[in-house]
C-alpha cells in the first residue's frame, strides 16, 4: 500500500509540474503593449467618434533556445500576445492624395482621420510598455526617457516599420512626415498618461496574464475596458 501510494504521489506531481510549464505565461512588458494599443483601439477611437473597428488577441508559444532555462520562461513568459485586426485602414492605398482624388472634403478628412488614430494606436503599444518599465524601475515617465528613438526598444520595431509605411503613403514630404509622425507620438504620449485611462491599461495587463487563453476576443476586450473606464471616470 506504501508503495503505491508512493507511486500516485509521484505521479500527481509529475501531473502538476506538467500542468504548470504548460500554462500560458505572458511576460508584463508584453501584456502593457498589447493593453496599451487595445485601449488605443477601442477607448481612443470612441474618444474620436470613428467607427468601431474589430480586433482581438492571440497568444502563441514561444520558440525555446537552448539557452533558455524554465526559470527565464516562468520569469519573461512562455507565449507572446499580439493583436490582430484593429485598423480602420484594412490595405494602404498606393497614396493617400490618389485614393482620395474623388473624395469629398469632409470624405478626405474622415479617411485622414482614420490613416492618423491607425498610427497614433500603434505608437501607444510601445509608450505603454514604457511607461510600464519607468514605473518599474523607479523613472521619471517623459518625453525623454520615452522618444521616438527609443519606440524600438520597447517591443515596437514592426509597429514603427508600420507606422513608416502608412506616413509615407499620408505625405510624399519628409519633412512633414517628421511633423506628422512627432505629433501623433505626443497624442499617444497625452492619451496613456491620462490617470482614467492608464488605470484601465493596467487593468487590462493584469487581465492578459491572468486569465490568458487562446484567444481574447473583441468583445471581451470591450466589456472589460468599459466596466474599468466606467469605474474611473
Amino acid at each position: 500500500m506504501k508503495n503505491n501510494y508512493s507511486a500516485l504521489l509521484k505521479n500527481s506531481h509529475t501531473t502538476n509540474n506538467y500542468q504548470q510549464s504548460a500554462r500560458i505565461e505572458i511576460d508584463k512588458r508584453i501584456a502593457y503593449h498589447q493593453a496599451g494599443r487595445a485601449a488605443a483601439i477601442y477607448l481612443g477611437n470612441k474618444q474620436k467618434q470613428l467607427p468601431a473597428v474589430y480586433f482581438h488577441i492571440i497568444f502563441k508559444q514561444k520558440e525555446r533556445s537552448r539557452q533558455q532555462t524554465n526559470r527565464f520562461l516562468r520569469s519573461h513568459g512562455n507565449y507572446t500576445a499580439k493583436i490582430e485586426g484593429g485598423h480602420l485602414i484594412q490595405s494602404l492605398p498606393f497614396s493617400f492624395a490618389e485614393a482620395t482624388r474623388n473624395f469629398t472634403w469632409s470624405q478626405r478628412e474622415e479617411y485622414r482621420c482614420a490613416f492618423e488614430a491607425d498610427i497614433m494606436n500603434l505608437l501607444t503599444g510601445s509608450l505603454a510598455e514604457a511607461k510600464f518599465m519607468a514605473s518599474r524601475d523607479d523613472e521619471v515617465f517623459n518625453t525623454n526617457l520615452a522618444n521616438l528613438s527609443a519606440l524600438r526598444l520597447y517591443g515596437g520595431s514592426s509597429d514603427v516599420n508600420v507606422v513608416t509605411e502608412y506616413l509615407e503613403c499620408l505625405m510624399p514630404h519628409k519633412a512633414k512626415r517628421d511633423q506628422k509622425l512627432i505629433e501623433l507620438f505626443l497624442e499617444a504620449f497625452s492619451f496613456i498618461n491620462e490617470s482614467s485611462i492608464w488605470h484601465a491599461i493596467s487593468a487590462l495587463a493584469a487581465f492578459i496574464r491572468d486569465e490568458p487563453k487562446d484567444m481574447i476576443t473583441c468583445e471581451d476586450v470591450i466589456s472589460f475596458l468599459d466596466s474599468r473606464f466606467v469605474e474611473t471616470t
